[in-house]
């Protein structure tokens, strides 16, 4: 034990004296020179004209030029007390002042912070300076380069859109020899999506009500970025009401509230819904709008068959073009109303299951056919302008709202027309006469031909069976000639009624001849029928009958002359 006592004691010395060397070492150990292309942090002391007095440590003071601390308006961006990174620069003392370099110092902590952001893939912010070929220049304390497919998970087609931005980017390449360096904001926003995207994910479900901001549009509707994840808007789910366009509710950038629909959590589809945080107008819509109540709305749409008129905020009618009118002679509904007019109509039918109303406008003024029986008789003229024409007759419009049809065989007794083209012309004013009315159906019959006496009525008058009439020949048939008689008035002589026994048969040449006038014996006449038999026959057996009365008559004449002329010699010889 007391041979070990002495070395315990020399280790008491020395320790002591060791701990009192390392503590110098560190006492002094700031005035050794800094190394070489070592960064050191400074303070500034004082700027001059020219330079900027840096304390870099090691008891010593450095000169920086004042232009590696003037920003690109030309202020200068430091002063005294502030922290700066410098490095010693190459060059003698100047007034016992050592050069020192801000600009390389800064230039080699960038590279340091971008080495240490590319091995740990840390996301860091670069201002987009402008285009360069194949992509972006993106300065990240060093110009760096971005191609264009590396600016956005989706393709961009407008890169000019981020220049002047500070963006989020990645480091996929770096080359600190060549002072190369690639960056990608495609990677930056992926990372953030997938982590939004997580948390969007867990806490989706099919009736929340969730935040999202509008992405793009398109005809149908509109995609809401709800935080990593996109769902769709779709037009028939922004409003109650009409919507033409998207854009008319949403635009690109705009934060709205809305209500999910649908969630496919396994495909990742979200159905989103803006109409659906807002009360169904159409709900008690019958009580609110009830059948023949005047309402008053603005027209927000019209179509080949009608208006849609907007009655609130949701809510709106159809007045139909059929029911804008009495008149049946309206070609168009922007005849009567357009976009943005205020109306009044009537509601005619309410359908809330279908989310339909029928609005008239005609039922603001009185029917015309309510009163037609009172103001009109039949056998009255009137007078009206030719509206519309078909193969089957004419319509006249005798006042707004009452049209009459002519119908084809009303148009004249002496002519066969085929269409009313052959009398009428469309616009032209005309006169008719009223031949029957039907107010509940809505229907007036007219005819232009009663205006003039009926030349059949005339001739029945004067002319009965047995009388010799004078014709021409109009028109052939198989059966017979049909013979005018008088103007719209034709009598029919069948083939049997004709002397010399002709059948009508090709090979046969006919005696009589289409233009040819011949007299004829009326046989037969039906005037509820129109028709009227004629007989070439029998006028010729008349005429022969005639002709041998009159021999017999001059016969017995000369007989009787002959009888008193053999008296007188007898009495004379007597």
């Amino acid at each position: 034990m007391a041979a070990n006592q002495p070395t315990g004691r020399v280790e008491e010395q020395v320790q002591p004296e060791t701990e009192s060397y390392e503590s110098l070492l560190d006492e002094y150990s700031h005035l050794a020179p800094p190394a070489e292309g070592e960064v050191l942090q400074g303070v500034v002391l004082k700027i001059t004209a020219k330079d900027v007095i840096v304390n870099y440590g090691y008891k010593s003071e450095g000169l920086v030029p004042l232009e590696q601390f003037v920003g690109p308006d030309g202020k200068v961006t430091i002063q005294p007390g502030d922290a700066v990174d410098v490095m010693l620069d190459h060059g003698p003392p100047q007034e016992g002042y050592v050069l020192l370099s801000h600009t390389k110092a800064a230039r080699l902590r960038v590279w340091e912070n971008l080495e240490k952001a590319y091995n740990e893939q840390l996301v860091i912010l670069g201002r987009v300076g402008g285009r360069i070929r194949g992509g972006l220049a993106v300065d990240v304390g060093i110009e760096a380069f971005m191609p264009g497919s590396q600016a956005d998970p989706r393709p961009v087609h407008n890169l000019d859109s981020l220049i002047g931005h500070d963006i989020p980017v990645k480091i996929i390449k770096l080359n600190r020899r060549r002072g190369n360096v690639v960056v990608s904001r495609k990677l930056a926003i992926e990372d953030e999506i997938n982590e939004r995207k997580a948390a969007t994910l867990e806490a989706l479900h099919e009736g929340a009500i969730v935040t999202g901001v509008v992405k793009n549009l398109t005809e149908y509707g509109a995609f809401v970025d709800l935080g990593g994840l996109d769902g769709l808007l779709h037009i028939t789910d922004m409003s109650h009401g009409r919507v033409e366009h998207p854009s008319e509710v949403v635009h690109p950038g705009d934060e709205i509230t809305v209500k999910v629909l649908k969630f496919d959590r396994a495909k990742e589809r979200v159905s989103l819904g803006l109409k659906q945080l807002e009360p169904d107008p159409w709900i008690n819509i019958a009580e609110r709008y009830p059948v023949n109540s005047r309402v008053i709305g603005r027209v927000v749409n019209v179509t080949d068959y009608g208006a849609f008129v907007q009655l609130e905020q949701g809510v709106e009618g159809l007045i139909h073009i059929t029911e804008m009118t009495w008149s049946k002679r309206m070609k168009h509904p922007s005849k009567v109303v357009k976009p943005g007019d205020q109306v009044e109509a009537v509601v005619l039918e309410v359908h809330s299951r279908d989310r339909r109303i029928s609005l008239g406008l005609k039922q603001l003024e009185p029917n015309p056919w309510t009163t037609i029986d009172s103001r009109y008789s039949i056998g009255s003229v009137v007078e009206g302008r030719v509206r519309n024409m078909t193969d089957f007759g004419a319509f006249i419009e005798i006042e707004e709202g009452i049209d009459g049809l002519v119908h084809v065989s009303d148009l004249s007794w002496t002519k066969r027309v085929k269409h009313p083209l052959e009398v009428l012309k469309k616009g032209q004013l005309v006169q008719a006469v009223i031949l029957s009315i039907d107010s509940k159906g809505h229907r007036l019959s007219l005819g232009i031909k009663q205006l003039q006496p009926d030349a059949w009525e005339t001739y029945w008058q004067h002319h009965q069976v047995g009388d010799v009439v004078h014709g021409r020949i109009s028109r052939m048939a198989g059966f017979g000639a049909f013979v005018e008689l008088a103007e719209g008035v034709e009598g029919l002589c069948h083939f049997s009624e004709i002397p010399g026994g002709y059948a009508g048969r090709r090979s046969e040449p006919a005696p009589v001849a289409v233009g040819q006038e011949y007299d004829f014996k009326i046989v037969k006449m039906n005037e509820t029928e129109k028709k009227i038999g004629l007989s070439l026959k029998a006028v010729s057996h008349d005429e022969e009958k005639s002709r041998l009365d009159d021999y017999q008559r001059q016969a017995a004449a000369a007989t009787s002359t002959i009888e008193e002329v053999m008296s007188f010699k007898d009495r004379r010889q007597q």
